[in-house]
């Protein structure tokens, strides 16, 4: 199965990705992790996201989708994976498009874990107020403030993949409210109908 992982700060994308990633033995493929990797490997690619990150710029498309190209060619992506983290643009769904076509291969589905934003900010305020109640010190990305801006940009940036991939036929929105159980559930049901799909073709 290859799939992407859509949805906003603290849906809970790593848990069912890491679920699934145990049963359809695909690994969980992060952007972040695939860059550190890179560097700390001294990959040719790897030295030019050093010199980009050492300037205090961002990582160029460029980069990232040759990145994302050379990781899903080793061998543990031979049944599949989960990307997280990526795509993140339009642009950069369009090239994933590309390199999959290139290897002869395609995307399975695109999941889009919907939550209760107000939800999330809520438990985001309760886990600050728990934590100095403890005595214990915020951590500095605990900010219910900083928080619900993320997810005002993250919905501004997602909105076009969505309609991209929904364009294509391959999202499936989920519920992400419920236990993690149902969750999981609710996705493998859906798989299997997409894998169906496929052998019936």
């Amino acid at each position: 199965m290859k799939l992407i992982f859509l949805g906003p700060p603290g849906a809970g994308k790593g848990t069912q990705a890491q679920i699934l990633s145990r049963k359809y033995d695909i690994p969980q493929l992060s952007t972040g992790d695939m860059l550190r990797v890179a560097v700390a490997f001294g990959t040719e690619i790897g030295k030019r996201a050093r010199a980009v990150i050492e300037m205090g710029q961002l990582i160029p498309d460029e980069v990232v989708n040759k990145i994302i190209s050379e990781r899903i060619d080793e061998l543990d992506c031979a049944n599949g994976f989960i990307l997280d983290g990526y795509p993140r643009t339009l642009v950069q769904a369009k090239a994933l498009q590309g390199i999959l076509a290139s290897k002869n291969t395609e995307l399975d589905a695109v999941i889009e874990l919907k939550v209760d934003e107000n939800i999330l900010i809520e438990r985001m305020k309760k886990r600050v107020s728990n934590t100095i109640a403890a005595g214990s010190k915020a951590r500095s990305d605990d900010n219910p403030d900083v928080f619900a801006k993320r997810l005002v940009q993250y919905r501004e940036k997602t909105l076009p993949l969505l309609q991209y991939y929904a364009s294509t036929g391959q999202l499936k929105t989920i519920d992400n409210m419920p236990d993690i159980a149902v969750v999981t559930a609710k996705i493998e049901k859906f798989l299997n109908r997409v894998r169906i799909r496929a052998d019936a073709l």
